[in-house]
């Protein structure tokens, strides 16, 4: 079995020190320039099937139990890749089981701002980064490159943590000039992941929220969001809180091959109907949506969200920027490899003949007769069973700056 989190203890490592490869059998090699060469989907096709056979390239499937992506190229920042080599040893290597390994990092700030405008923030939080739900298809894997690792196996097996977010974000709050908006909690990686359980850093992020009346939206696929209604219905009761939970298939099976470490479909369900009896707002996304794996069941998930007590829906198309492009047809050949040239010939439909396309608008879900059709069943099912019909707006005028403690002159 794979270590989890818990089981692991934390050290301090530089970024750039983490190992992205631990195969003995390597030969590091100049890395072939990226983006010089545009390829068709056949031929993109092709060159999935070739690497899914290099017994270097692949994961073996005994490592990688529990884990979603089948892969661990080569970051694609670094200027070496490495490739396998018969060295004259006849004899089979020993297979280990991919552990965790938790990183703390030590930043110096910790609310990041952006102006993305098709999103509806423009500040957010991370604890962490990397996430061992292991979710294939997660946009946010291409992050972990900035690390000098992979976006494959090591994005969900060397995860970083940040136990002085609660400290730094108390103190950016009591910045004079500082302006309440709504907070996302899980704007890049869940931060109710299974490394949450044990250093509790969303947690302690949201005692800071709810004791300075800040507002916070929280998008999460992970059931341990539960653990925190006693402050997320404190704050819910001001209306500074609200809470997303992602559903991406309804079937099991399914799901461990998407998804292998978060929360079942069914607890899924589950945790929307707690969060929406304790009266914290909650919402449903459906997304990704997979052309040809998911795309079938948008009506159902809307359905049963809705009779778990969520009252707003959205829903995103899948999103493959950098090499996640690779890493998705890598686990097409490795789960449903008739399905490779169909899931990739609607993607490019929906993204102007690419494989996907980061405009402003459209990269979340897409443009074409597919990406029409995806967008009308949605608001049409979502309409017929009520969704959306009331937005939760978040309260920032409720906002304290947070005094900060100082002995006996705190007492005036």
């Amino acid at each position: 079995m794979s270590v989890p989190a818990a089981s692991v203890p934390a050290k301090s490592v530089p970024a750039k020190s983490a190992p992205a490869r631990d195969s003995a059998f390597t030969n590091a090699r100049p890395k072939a320039p990226a983006g010089k060469v545009r390829r068709g989907p056949v031929e993109a096709a092709e060159a999935a099937r070739q690497r899914m056979e290099d017994p270097i390239y692949r994961v073996e499937a005994e490592r990688r139990r529990g884990r979603g992506a089948v892969s661990n190229p080569t970051g694609r920042f670094e200027p070496t890749t490495r490739e396998g080599f018969d060295d004259g040893w006849d004899r089979d290597e020993e297979l280990y089981t991919l552990p965790t390994e938790v990183i703390v990092e030590k930043p110096r700030t910790i609310i990041a701002k952006n102006d993305s405008p098709d999103i509806g923030f423009d500040r957010s939080i991370n604890p962490y980064r990397g996430c061992e739900h292991g979710c294939v298809y997660c946009f946010a894997r291409p992050t972990h490159a900035f690390q000098g690792l992979s976006s494959g196996v090591d994005f969900e097996t060397k995860i970083f943590v940040k136990p002085s977010a609660p400290d730094l974000l108390e103190k950016e709050l009591r910045a004079p000039n500082y302006e309440p908006k709504v907070i996302a909690l899980g704007s890049n990686t869940d931060p109710y992941q299974p490394t949450e359980r044990q250093f509790r850093i969303t947690r302690g992020i949201l005692e800071v929220l709810d004791r300075a009346s800040h507002p916070v939206g929280i998008v999460t696929k992970s059931a341990l969001v539960t653990r925190d209604l006693d402050i997320l219905a404190r704050m819910a009761d001001r209306q500074l809180a609200r809470v997303a939970v992602s559903v991406t298939t309804l079937d099991p099976k399914l799901a461990r091959k998407m998804e292998p470490r978060a929360a079942s479909p069914a607890k899924r369900l589950d945790t929307i109907r707690r969060l929406s009896e304790a009266g914290i707002p909650v919402s449903v996304l459906v997304a990704p949506i997979v052309p040809a794996i998911n795309d079938h069941e948008i009506e159902a998930i809307l359905k049963a969200a809705w009779e778990a007590g969520a009252r707003n829906a959205g829903y995103v198309l899948l999103r493959l920027p950098h090499d996640l492009k690779d890493l998705m047809r890598d686990w097409l050949v490795e789960h449903f490899p008739d399905k490779l040239n169909h899931v990739f010939s609607l993607l490019q439909g929906a993204h102007g003949g690419e494989d996907y396309k980061a405009e402003w608008k459209t990269r979340q879900t897409g443009v074409g007769p597919y990406a029409w059709m995806i967008g009308r069943r949605f608001e049409t099912a979502a309409a017929r069973i009520g969704f959306n019909e009331r937005s939760f707006k978040l309260r920032t005028d409720l906002f304290r700056s947070p005094s900060k403690e100082t002995g006996q002159l705190s007492l005036f």
